[in-house]
């Protein structure tokens, strides 16, 4: 790709960056230094503005450097900050998710944790195609609409069952273990084929998964352990004679994919590796948070309440505004590329801001508020393009019973603690609570 000479660099007022070589105007470099003290480029993650609102930062890279230079585990990088140009660079084919290349922007740490989750092997979130196109049809079929909506009487069940044990209880409790966390783990489990006895034992491993600043040795252990349960619940079901391939995830990739030799023992223990850490720490951090913006907008929360047909509205809008896996979706340039009309180099990293571009005042009406009525289901919470969330009509069905079952069964439902008392989580990837101390 061809660069603008210099006559045109003269005439558009851009400079060149020695960080590598990327061109940024001169108002942005400014704006950076303004924001970073000095520094020519910004440090990411940044931090939000708990409990529920962006970094304070993304609000003025919108309006003067949507497209912004970072700096990300020692490798440089560029944060985009608008919707149209999130999606842009979601889509875009120059861009790759694979966590393999060495230019990846991940941590050394990070990338040894990402190994040790799948066994040395990544989870096609984190491949290009074709093989991510692959492996994602393996399982595509479990997670379609039609499917996951006959789920939705025994969600309704499950969850009624879960408020009925929390109300019989002594009061205040943590909403998140003994409710917002059961409901998705129990969800995963039937699909996985794995006994919801087994609760405990996921809710303390994976959230190690994500946390930041854990010691190496305690990561190793907590993960070990669970690669090592998943392996063996491949093992039981291939050793099984009478093996239903209908019964759930694991039992069908073994009969189809492990015993016809298309997919070897790391490969189907990669697969349900992924299906149980998206399927729980996601919808468990959005079932409390989610909840908790509620009961911080009572009105809503009463509304929603009194009428279920706001249920599907409010999942939606409760995606778009808190967008908890905001660090879902780096990618880093395969080769020089465009985004937004901006010159990426290849080696470059490119973050895309989701929860900035779901907060962007060009796209939404005052996107700060939150409004369960607003109607709009082109948020990017769940990603863009062939990376988008695989498991989408799933979380999105969980949540719709959850939020308006909690809604209509406990009307009085509320913090047993003040809000700045809650323990948010500002040192995991995925965004949510620690825990939600709450009395009725």
């Amino acid at each position: 790709m061809s660069e603008p000479t210099g006559a045109q660099d003269r005439a558009q007022g851009t400079t060149t960056c020695p960080a590598g070589g990327s061109r940024i105007d001169d108002r942005t470099r400014e704006l950076v230094r303004q924001l970073t003290g000095g520094d020519d480029r910004l440090t990411f993650p940044l931090a939000r503005s708990v409990p529920f609102d962006p970094p304070p930062e993304y609000g003025r890279l919108r309006s003067l450097c949507p497209v912004a230079p970072a700096r990300l585990h020692g490798h440089d990088a560029w944060l985009i900050a608008k919707y149209d140009d999130v999606r842009e660079a979601l889509i875009n084919p120059d861009l790759s998710a694979d966590i393999t290349r060495p230019d990846y922007p991940l941590s050394p740490a990070g990338k040894a944790n990402a190994a040790m989750a799948g066994s040395g092997l990544p989870s096609f979130l984190r491949m290009d195609p074709p093989v991510h196109d692959e492996l994602r049809r393996l399982v595509t079929r479990d997670f379609m609409v039609k499917r996951v909506e006959a789920m939705r009487p025994r969600i309704q069940k499950l969850v009624d069952d879960l408020i009925d044990e929390m109300l019989a209880g002594p009061k205040p409790v943590d909403f998140l273990e003994v409710l917002a966390s059961p409901m998705p783990n129990t969800v995963i489990c039937w699909l996985l084929g794995v006994p919801q006895s087994d609760h405990d034992f996921f809710q303390d491993r994976t959230q190690y998964l994500f946390k930041r600043g854990v010691p190496d040795d305690v990561r190793f252990e907590k993960l070990s352990g669970l690669n090592d349960y998943i392996y063996g619940l491949v093992d039981s079901k291939k050793a099984d004679p009478d093996l239903d391939p209908g019964a759930d995830i694991v039992s069908r990739l073994v009969v189809e994919q492990l015993r016809t030799g298309k997919m070897d023992r790391r490969g189907v223990q990669g697969m349900a590796f992924l299906m149980l850490v998206a399927g729980h720490e996601t919808t468990g951090n959005m079932a409390a948070l989610g909840t908790l913006a509620l009961l911080r907008n009572r009105e809503q929360f009463e509304a929603l309440g009194k009428d279920p047909s706001l249920a599907r509205g409010a999942v939606e809008e409760l995606l778009r505004y808190l967008t908890i896996l905001n660090e879902a979706n780096w990618r880093v340039a395969a080769r020089d590329t465009l985004i937004a009309g901006h010159h990426i180099k290849e080696g470059e990293a490119v973050i895309p801001l989701t929860l900035s571009a779901n907060r962007d005042d060009g796209h939404y009406e005052n996107p700060d508020i939150l409004d369960i009525q607003r109607g709009a289901r082109d948020h990017l919470a769940f990603g863009f393009g062939i990376h988008q969330c695989l498991g989408q009509p799933l979380a999105r069905v969980e949540l719709q019973v959850f939020y308006e079952t909690v809604a209509r069964r406990i009307p009085t439902l509320d913090l047993a603690v003040p809000v700045e008392e809650v323990p948010f989580k500002t040192d995991v990837d995925i965004y949510g609570v620690h825990a939600m101390p709450v009395t009725w």
